[in-house]
């Protein structure tokens, strides 16, 4: 004999009892099959929302009643043909009349009991069962049905009653060994006490039934049919990567349960471990798959792990005082408390020194707890000897589950390592010595990011997914978005790194998708998007909380660089182009550099030098080995580069300096490139980074423009003075001409002294035949003395900028 049952969700409707009737015509082809049914989806609800109404005197609990009519009718209708309904619907009407007058009492008497909750709740299910019983018969007119409630027994715990096995067995059994029907329809989640008043299983105890009755039988097999392919390894609703366990043992499958996989109820498990009977989930709405299979089998493999769970809207309470050192019985009477008020202790610690004990219970109970345990511990606490116990809501508790755990090494390492990443704070942790389960509380707000996180590290083969948050989205930024969406199935195939896009943001407008933008039509997308605003920008960021987030800035804008703090303080890594940030105040840099150090939160910006040459990088590198930088010579500026190299008896000055900007090479204020100050802060940058303290004010500016120019006030007022001061330009080219030498703009630091500004260099100079856009920079070091270390390549452009701020996002990928 099988057990079968099915969910809310597979008989929601009558399109979805159709499957269900044609899952079990099937299969009692083959076997005689007890199918227990759970209520229609969201009836039990209903039925706890009408008789809250009713009690508190709300006369709108009569719509939900009749909402409840119509479902159970329009099904029967949909189900049984025009010819046979009419007694049918009757008996629909009757139990619905019959529910009318238990929530009419409770209107009147403005009161709702434990006992008349059970009985108002067992009317989804007697009607779901009744209505598929009937329908069944249409095809197999050797079908039956039995009401649950004469067959399994319970006490009066109403609520969650305790079934009475040894009576519930026998009656089960003694009803279906003289049974003939070939299937027997039987409502699920209620029962009866022992003089016959209705009881409830507890949420989710249709399984429970099932597994009742399978165990009084001893069946073949049970199978809970739902709207899942299986148990996952994670909340599919909450990681969207989570996949299907093939096997499971029953010890696996009650830990993943008990954390919250909904897909099967805890208890459920007990009547059939004791008789070894396997449990097979399987999806109503693809019946062919594979589903789970739950046994007493522990599968050997690869991966120790077998799924990540959690339990939200939790509370913990710790109770704490020398009182509690050496003091035999004070767990025992904290317990004693908890057990008094039916309060359900779900996580337990303690510390070794005996100065505390911890414990998670559920929000709901938190007022009453806190109020026990004070109340117990009262003269203690009056004495200072222990504290008031101690409350903090709205915490979660994330599990580990594994029966072959116990034979692996790290894994304790790798999963706090992997939350410490993401800057999830752990509040407590609890591993028992069988080493099934590793759980830890963390805050609510953190569970997606702390699921996606370990899912990741456990289970797809250390894909990493970065989730990115674009501010700027002009030339650079363009060219980035491009390189993203060429290079996507490159990474996530070669370097195991899955990028989404999750907001894009220009000066106008931002779009944000917290699934991951489709490159495709970015610009589309960002055009149609809300109002761009920065404050805005950081809270939805914030706000999402993803795990490795990345905010990348590929703006030149100085209010974007004063909100890279906030990013940091939260876990969330930058990526910036922008010198803005790392060449203003020396205790701003420093601040960031430490933020970032603190919050594990890398802060990259190659590009700040350089575009895509590797400069700050290989800065890094030499002071990391020990090595000293005493002087630095560079070419810094790839359009001031442009600008002299293309500067000619024929090309006036103005016009190169235009083209400049065509080509992108140059700001959109091309003064901060012709006055030197892009120069200085990138200079600036460098000296920081070998290890030294300065100022942009320390660093001397021999700026070669006219100060009438630098005092213009907009880009034509700029390009007009050019023209104005032809003349000044010419001199300079035709200085350099008759000093065989080419126009350079050089930054140099050595002795603690640093100065940027336009140099005649001569043919001997590896800086002489410096071409097009490049840049090129020297490191006098103490391991490279007499010749230094060369650095040469373009320094301008928006393909070659954006590929180095991929560079750094693919550096974070790599960490």
């Amino acid at each position: 004999m099988k057990i079968l049952k099915f969910g809310g969700t597979s008989v929601a409707n009558a399109q979805n009892i159709k499957l269900v009737l044609d899952i079990v015509n099937t299969k009692a082809k083959e076997n005689k099959l007890v199918v227990v049914v759970s209520a229609l989806s969201k009836v039990t609800d209903l039925l706890h929302q009408a008789s809250i109404k009713a009690a508190n005197n709300d006369e709108s609990y009569k719509e939900i009643v009749a909402e409840i009519e119509k479902k159970h009718l329009d099904a029967l209708k949909a189900l049984i043909p025009v010819s046979e309904q009419s007694g049918l619907l009757s008996h629909i009407k009757r139990i619905i009349n019959h529910l009318e007058t238990l929530l009419e009492g409770c209107f009147l008497l403005g009161e709702l009991s434990n006992r008349t909750t059970d009985t108002i709740l067992s009317f989804g299910e007697v009607l779901s069962s009744y209505i598929i019983a009937e329908a069944l018969k249409q095809n197999l007119k050797n079908s039956g049905y039995k009401d649950s409630r004469e067959l399994i027994k319970t006490n009066n715990n109403f609520g969650k009653a305790a079934v009475n096995f040894e009576i519930s067995d026998k009656l089960i059994a003694d009803y279906f060994a003289t049974n003939e029907s070939q299937v027997v329809i039987m409502p699920g989640f209620i029962a009866s006490s022992l003089d016959g008043i209705n009881t409830t299983l507890g949420r989710g105890g249709s399984d429970y039934t099932a597994a009742i009755i399978a165990g009084a039988l001893n069946a073949n097999d049970l199978e809970i049919w739902t709207d899942v392919n299986g148990m996952f390894t994670a909340n599919p609703k909450i990681v969207k990567q989570a996949q299907p366990i093939a096997t499971i043992s029953y010890q696996e499958a009650m830990e993943l349960s008990h954390f919250g996989a909904k897909v099967l109820y805890p208890p459920t498990i007990q009547p059939v471990l004791r008789k070894n009977i396997p449990i097979l989930i399987k999806n109503t709405f693809e019946p062919e798959a594979e589903g789970t299979y739950i046994s007493n089998k522990v599968t050997s493999q690869i991966n120790p792990v077998k799924g990540i769970s959690h339990i939200e809207h939790i509370t913990l309470i710790t109770l704490e005082g020398p009182g509690m050192i050496g003091v035999a019985g004070s767990s025992k009477r904290l317990f004693e408390v908890l057990s008094q008020v039916n309060i359900n202790v779900i996580f337990i610690t303690q510390a070794s020194s005996e100065h505390s004990i911890c414990i998670g219970i559920l929000n709901s109970d938190a007022e009453t707890a806190e109020l026990a345990i004070n109340k117990a511990f009262e003269v203690e606490i009056s004495q200072n000897k222990i504290d008031p116990c101690i409350v903090e809501k709205n915490l979660c508790i994330i599990a580990l589950v594994g029966e072959n755990m116990k034979n692996h090494q790290g894994l304790s390492g790798r999963m706090f390592s992997t939350l410490g990443k993401n800057n999830v704070n752990i509040r407590a942790i609890a591993q028992g010595a069988s080493e099934r389960n590793i759980s830890a509380v963390i805050n609510e707000r953190d569970v997606k990011k702390a699921l996606n996180t370990l899912h990741e590290t456990f289970f797809e083969e250390n894909t990493k997914q970065l989730n990115l948050f674009v501010m700027g989205v002009g030339n650079v930024g363009e060219k980035f978005i491009e390189q993203i969406h060429q290079q996507k199935k490159y990474l996530k195939e070669n370097l195991k790194i899955n990028l989404r896009v999750i907001a894009l943001s220009n000066s106008r407008k931002m779009y944000f998708d917290e699934e991951g933008i489709s490159l495709k039509d970015w610009k589309s997308l960002v055009e149609n998007g809300e109002k761009s605003d920065s404050d805005t920008f950081i809270s939805k960021v914030k706000a999402l909380n993803l795990r490795n987030s990345i905010f990348v800035d590929i703006t030149a804008n100085d209010s974007v660089s004063k909100t890279y703090d906030q990013y940091l303080k939260q876990n969330i890594a930058v990526v910036t182009c922008n010198k803005i940030a790392c060449s203003s105040a020396y205790y701003n840099y420093k601040n960031l550099k430490n933020l970032s150090r603190q919050f594990k939160a890398p802060f990259l910006f190659e590009t700040n030098v350089g575009a895509g040459l590797p400069i700050i990088d290989t800065v890094k590198h030499l002071v990391a080995s020990g090595d000293k930088i005493n002087k630095i010579q560079a070419v810094l500026s790839g359009s001031l580069n442009f600008i002299f190299n293309n500067f000619s008896d024929t090309y006036s000055f103005h016009d190169v300096v235009k083209e400049a900007g065509v080509q992108g090479f140059t700001e959109p204020d091309p003064k901060i490139d012709l006055s030197g100050v892009d120069v200085a802060r990138k200079i600036l940058i460098l000296i920081r980074e070998s290890g030294y303290q300065m100022e942009i004010e320390d660093i001397k500016n021999n700026s070669f423009l006219p100060i009438e120019c630098m005092s213009t006030t907009n880009n034509d007022a700029f390009f007009k003075s050019l023209i104005t001061y032809k003349s000044h330009f010419e001199n300079l080219l035709a200085e350099a001409k008759s000093k065989e030498s080419r126009l350079k703009f050089v930054a140099t630091f050595e002795n603690g002294k640093a100065s940027v500004g336009l140099e005649f260099i001569p043919k001997e100079s590896p800086f002489y035949n410096l071409e097009g856009k490049d840049n090129i920079v020297q490191f006098y070091t103490d391991r490279y003395i007499d010749q230094p270390l060369l650095i040469k390549g373009a320094g301008a452009g928006a393909a070659v900028t954006a590929s180095g701020i991929f560079a750094d996002v693919i550096r974070i990928g790599n960490i």
